[in-house]
This record gives structure tokens, C-alpha cells and sequence, in this order.
């Protein structure tokens, strides 16, 4: 808000820093052609004033141009078409982008990625799809003050005024465990990706889950560990490790470290199938049958998993990306508040059977 109680506009924005309207407009939708000093300079300025960027409306009506829908990834860009989670989900969103005949931008904010909240900030969008979110991130703050609809997929659900699509990931992963349970398994491993900013690889206690600002990966987690202990009368044991990414790699490095530290394991369960399908390549490495010596469970059924023959959770990738689209398209004017969880099922396949006898 302008000193004498009026709405900032562009026109204010470029008086108080001193420069053309062009100018301020070239920050918002040409930054390449401002200085970085200078692009700093207006942001900083604009949001001293209160002013959120060029109105969507008004730039339609001017230009004639249909809206876009801006994707916020909390991951780099390449990550996007990279993971076929990712890539399923992002399927999805282009259909409905382009049953509505207009376009759609990717924008990376999380933390492997360089000035998220200033690529959101500049951003010409009129509405925003958010995956994987965190609790508490910074940049929700340039989202929510564009002033455009917002659906936050796979992410925080405690953002008010937002729209909601994603699944009951605590009942999800409660599936896996029962089963697990069910074949005999009393000591299990579960291997997650990311659970906060702040880095770390390594086995999880309980505090470090708690304070975890990834919801999905702390869902899943807290889901698998809380329905196994109770369908095991408290016996059960539950090893937790973190990698960072969700790839083959990371799979296999925290199956390492869980058999090495904890050779009573004999089933590990992954938030995400890449991580599994890297756990299957791990107990190969060690001379161990899948599933004769360990089962192993994912989340999500890609492509791979179902071609590896790995149980896992399935979800509708591409639906939870068309519904996404389709909702943040059909947006009302005023704020939402809409939550849509979709559903999930066990797929039982080859890398899962009963517990091997336990030695001695």
C-alpha cells in the first residue's frame, strides 16, 4: 500500500525506484533485460508497496491472451522429466491445459534451485499449481500474493484459502504395513526421501520425523510405522533412513546401510518405487533373494515398477494431474478451500513374500 493509503500500481512502483514503467514492466516480464541489481531493486520496492506484479485480468483483456498455469516444482527442473512420477503428474496437467487451449509454464523453487521466490514473483500466470510443497516455505509467501487460484498438490495442507488435491497417504502406506504384518515380517525397514530442507542422509529417530516439513514423506512414513506397530501388538520394529532424491542410487544406498546396521530386517518399504526398485538392486549386490531373503515394497507404480513385478501402492498419476489442471482452471474468482484425495490400491506382485526364519 502506496504512503498515502492508495493501491500500488506499476506506474508508483516506477517512481518510487526512480525508473520507466517499462522498466518495472521488463522485471516482471522480461527480467533478462534488467540488471540484477536492478531487478532486486523493484522487487524489494514493490513489495515495500504492497504491489503483487501485473494483474492476470488485465493483461487477458489487453492482450487477448487465454490464462496460463504456472507449475511450481519444489525440485529442479530436470527432476520433472526425469522421475516418472513427476513426469505422470505433469501428464496429466498438460491435458487439461490443453482441453483449455492455453499454455503452461514449469518454475523451480526448492531448494537445488536458484531464486524460486524471484522466478515465482516475476512469473506471468493466472493461476498455480503447487507440487510437493513444504510446510512453511518461503516462497508461499510470492504465491499467495499474486492474487491468482492455487492448488497444492502432494504438498502442506495447512495453507488457508488454497485448493487441495492429493490422497490419504496415512491409510496408504497402512495397507503396506498390514500386509507386510500379515506374511510375518517383525522387523522392517522403511526408506524415505527428503523429509525436510534441511539436508541429511541417515537413519531417523523420532524427532527428526516429527519436525519433518515434507507432508507427503512424513505421511507415508508416519502411516507405515503407526498401523504396523499396531497390527503387531507393539512387537514389530520399524528402522527408518533418508536419503535426499527419490532415484536408483539413493535406493541402493540406504538398502546398504539399513541390512548393514540392521541385519534382522527382512522387509524394507519405500516411500517412492525408485527408491525400491534400488533396494532390489542392493539385495543383489549383497548376495540376497528378493523376496526369498527380503521383500520389498514402493509407493506410486511407475511404469518400472510394473515391469519389475514390484509391489507397491498404486495412484492415478496422470488423473491427480488432470484433476489438478482442471480445478485450478475452473477456479471461482474467490478463494478456495476445496480438498480432493484420490484413491489407491495394493498391487501385489514378486517382491514380496512371508519372512525368512530368523537364525539362532
Amino acid at each position: 500500500m502506496r504512503p498515502d493509503g492508495r493501491r500500488a500500481t506499476l506506474q508508483s512502483v516506477a517512481d518510487a525506484v526512480g525508473v520507466s514503467r517499462t522498466t518495472v514492466s521488463n522485471a516482471y516480464n522480461c527480467p533478462s533485460r534488467v540488471s540484477a541489481a536492478l531487478l532486486e531493486q523493484i522487487l524489494a520496492t514493490a513489495a515495500q508497496l504492497g504491489y503483487a506484479g501485473p494483474d492476470p485480468l488485465a493483461r487477458k483483456l489487453r492482450t487477448g491472451v487465454k490464462s496460463s498455469v504456472g507449475v511450481v516444482f519444489t525440485d529442479a527442473l530436470p527432476y520433472a522429466f526425469k522421475d516418472e512420477a513427476a513426469s505422470g503428474f505433469l501428464q496429466g496437467v498438460a491435458l487439461a491445459v490443453e482441453q483449455a487451449q492455453t499454455s503452461m509454464l514449469l518454475i523451480p523453487a526448492g531448494p537445488e534451485s536458484d531464486g524460486g521466490p524471484e522466478q515465482i514473483a516475476v512469473s506471468t500466470v493466472d493461476s498455480l499449481v503447487v507440487y510437493g510443497v513444504p510446510e512453511g516455505a518461503p516462497y508461499m509467501r510470492e504465491i499467495l500474493a499474486k492474487h491468482v487460484p492455487v492448488v497444492i498438490v502432494d504438498g502442506a495442507t495447512d495453507v488457508p484459502g488454497v485448493d487441495v488435491v492429493g490422497l490419504d497417504q496415512v491409510s496408504s502406506s497402512a495397507m503396506t504395513a498390514r500386509y507386510l504384518a500379515e506374511l510375518g515380517h517383525l522387523e522392517v525397514g522403511v526408506l524415505c526421501h527428503r523429509l525436510s530442507d534441511q539436508i541429511y542422509v541417515g537413519h531417523v529417530d523420532e524427532a527428526r520425523l516429527a519436525r519433518a516439513t515434507y507432508t507427503v514423506q512424513r505421511e507415508r512414513v508416519q502411516g507405515f510405522v503407526n498401523e504396523f506397530r499396531r497390527v503387531t501388538g507393539g512387537r514389530g520394529i520399524v528402522r527408518i533412513a533418508e536419503r535426499l532424491v527419490s532415484d536408483l542410487d539413493s535406493g541402493i544406498s540406504g538398502a546398504s546401510a539399513i541390512l548393514r546396521d540392521f541385519p534382522g530386517v527382512t522387509a524394507v518399504a519405500c516411500t517412492c518405487d525408485m527408491l525400491a526398485l534400488g533396494v532390489v538392486a542392493a539385495a543383489g549386490q549383497l548376495g540376497l533373494s528378493v523376496p526369498g531373503d527380503l521383500s520389498v515394497t514402493g509407493f506410486d507404480d511407475i511404469p518400472s515398477a510394473g515391469a519389475a513385478g514390484l509391489t507397491t501402492i498404486w495412484q492415478p498419476l496422470q488423473d491427480k494431474g488432470r484433476v489438478a489442471g482442471e480445478m485450478v482452471l475452473g477456479h471461482a474468482v474467490e478463494r478456495g478451500g476445496r480438498k480432493q484425495l484420490l484413491p489407491t490400491k495394493l498391487m501385489i506382485r514378486g517382491t514380496t513374500g512371508p519372512a525368512r526364519a530368523r537364525s539362532g
